[in-house]
């Protein structure tokens, strides 16, 4: 099925993101495997895996609407060199993509292609009500316990 050019176009500008995201989680999670940080690694290892599934129905839908996915293409990469900074990077990206599938589920809305806004929701759900907030809650914690005993929470 031939996709509106300006869609395939916005989800492949998600599919950078996405792949950001999911190079960087990886660092992220190994880097926290590494220290020590058993409970992080988990984490961020299973945000990893998510980003993967949102880079895999990005792909499909793009294919769908007979485009060609951009692998090669990313977002910046940002990663930190301790736990409070990775958290924040972290952060930083899913509010960057949460803001970017906004601007794409309007652009599906005002060409009618109610299919991909669809599957976009299901994006945005992860990102706003899951990795987003998570994040948000750990960078919170530190805050309030301090980062000695965050850490060891997270061992």
């Amino acid at each position: 099925m031939k996709g509106n050019t300006e869609i395939i176009n916005a989800l492949n500008g998600l599919l950078a993101y996405e792949l950001a995201a999911m190079d960087q989680y990886f660092i992220h999670s190994r880097m926290y495997h590494d220290w020590g940080l058993t409970k992080l690694f988990e984490r961020i290892d299973h945000e990893f895996d998510d980003e993967k599934g949102h880079a895999t129905l990005l792909i499909e839908r793009i294919l769908f609407l007979e485009g060609t996915p951009d692998m090669v293409t990313r977002t910046g990469l940002d990663i930190g060199k301790d736990v409070p900074q990775m958290l924040s990077n972290d952060l930083d990206v899913e509010l960057a993509v949460d803001n970017a599938l906004k601007d794409a589920m309007a652009l599906c809305e005002e060409k009618k292609d109610f299919v991909t806004r669809n599957m976009l929701q299901t994006l945005i759900d992860d990102t706003e009500t899951d990795h987003a907030f998570w994040l948000e809650q750990q960078l919170r914690l530190i805050k309030t316990i301090g980062l000695e005993n965050y850490l060891q929470s997270q061992m």
